[in-house]
């Protein structure tokens, strides 16, 4: 392939991504109970998948933001009694963060609330077509974890 063709197929597909995108954050977060964020959603599905403490540095790596804005976004959560913030016992310095038992109830009512949509979506294009284009997908992200 030339160039040209490559530059055109790479603003082509990530132009499909970027709008995909917004427009699936735009649905979801309008299905999100009261008060939730998608962010507060996805920290919380995090958590509760994780199974054990994560530290705020860990998260801010984990979603590709800055300690400030997983600071905020956490500070949210525990006001709102989602999570938990302790020291971390190994080292004081530190801070660990669990989910609470409120914030598994919220992450189990918001994925209640958005997994129709996403299903809905899914079964509008085909799960054939979904699985297809899943190993695709991963292997971008991989790409793009490895520029980080």
């Amino acid at each position: 392939m030339t160039d040209s063709t490559t530059d055109s197929l790479s603003v082509a597909l990530f132009s499909e991504m970027f709008m995909a995108d917004q427009l699936a954050r735009t649905a979801l977060s309008k299905a999100l109970p009261k008060g939730m964020e998608l962010s507060h959603f996805s920290v919380l599905n995090h958590l509760a998948r994780a199974g054990e403490a994560k530290s705020p540095a860990q998260l801010a790596k984990s979603f590709h933001v800055t300690r400030g804005a997983m600071t905020n976004t956490l500070n949210k959560l525990e006001w709102a009694g989602h999570i938990h913030v302790h020291p971390d016992w190994d080292d004081a310095r530190r801070k660990q963060v669990t989910i609470s038992p409120a914030g598994r109830k919220a992450r189990d009512a918001a994925l209640t609330a958005i997994t129709p949509i996403i299903g809905d979506v899914v079964r509008s294009i085909g799960h054939d077509k979904v699985r297809a284009v899943l190993p695709v997908l991963r292997e971008m992200r991989t790409k793009f974890d490895e520029l980080d």
